[in-house]
């Protein structure tokens, strides 16, 4: 069965884990999702991902989940904070979008907006396969829908109390590379700033929390997925198929030739 609950769970502040990906390979979706991840969220914005493979990837994300009874879902990290770019993830069946580089209550409005019909927005009706999972009834589509935005930025940082009180916001997710290096980072992973970092991220768990919204992070794996779990986040993504692809096959031929 294709999951109805993950914007409610989300909304919850349930404890969620989820697996990025990168690469247009709907096979890879579909396994991954049988593995029990609440969600899958797909790189629009810096994986190698057009539309038709983010629309064959989510319709193999509801496969995998409909035969391993998982319910994960398909989530898209946007290209853009653009109202087409929203719509058309939506309407190819993601059950919610992380919106990047959002830096202003303004800016978030615009988000949750995009995510909405009217009257509480302005997507544009066409809800292709979306329509598959909640019907024609728009107010039952706009609950089904999560709308996350990235604070990844000094001035999302500058703004963050007042992008986290929008209604409609359903969580605040952080890019840990961005943010490092908006705080002024040499490297994604400048240890010069752990200190900093370390409670600036504490500082967005705690805002979400106070906000009653869900506070979302980007890890490298799934030890570091758990500690920023137990820190107070409610939502953690871990890795990308890419990046374990790669950290395999380097892997295996260090061990063949050892």
């Amino acid at each position: 069965m294709i999951s109805r609950t993950f914007a409610r769970r989300l909304r919850a502040r349930e404890s969620l884990v989820g697996y990025w990906s990168q690469l247009p390979v709907p096979a890879v979706q579909e396994r991954v999702a049988r593995h029990g991840y609440d969600y899958v969220c797909f790189d629009a914005q810096h994986g190698f991902l057009d539309y038709r493979a983010l629309l064959d990837g989510l319709i193999a994300v509801d496969a995998g989940a409909a035969l391993s009874k998982s319910g994960c879902a398909g989530l898209v990290r946007v290209i853009a904070n653009n109202v087409g770019v929203i719509g058309q993830a939506l309407d190819a069946g993601a059950e919610g979008v992380i919106v990047p580089l959002v830096d202003t209550p303004e800016q978030a409005r615009a988000a949750v907006e995009a995510c909405r019909f009217p009257p509480k927005g302005v997507r544009s009706y066409g809800p292709m396969r979306a329509s598959l999972r909640s019907g024609p009834v728009t107010a039952d589509m706009n609950d089904e829908v999560a709308c996350v935005v990235m604070i990844e930025t000094r001035e999302g940082l500058a703004n963050l109390e007042a992008i986290a009180a929008v209604e409609g916001v359903d969580g605040l997710y952080v890019g840990p590379a961005d943010l490092m290096l908006s705080l002024g980072g040499r490297t994604a992973n400048d240890e010069a700033l752990a200190d900093e970092f370390e409670a600036t991220l504490a500082r967005i768990a705690e805002v979400a929390e106070r906000a009653g919204i869900a506070a979302g992070i980007h890890t490298n794996e799934g030890t570091v997925a758990a500690r920023r779990l137990a820190q107070g986040y409610t939502f953690a993504s871990i890795s990308s198929d890419l990046n374990h692809l790669d950290k395999a096959a380097a892997g295996h031929l260090r061990d063949a030739r050892a």
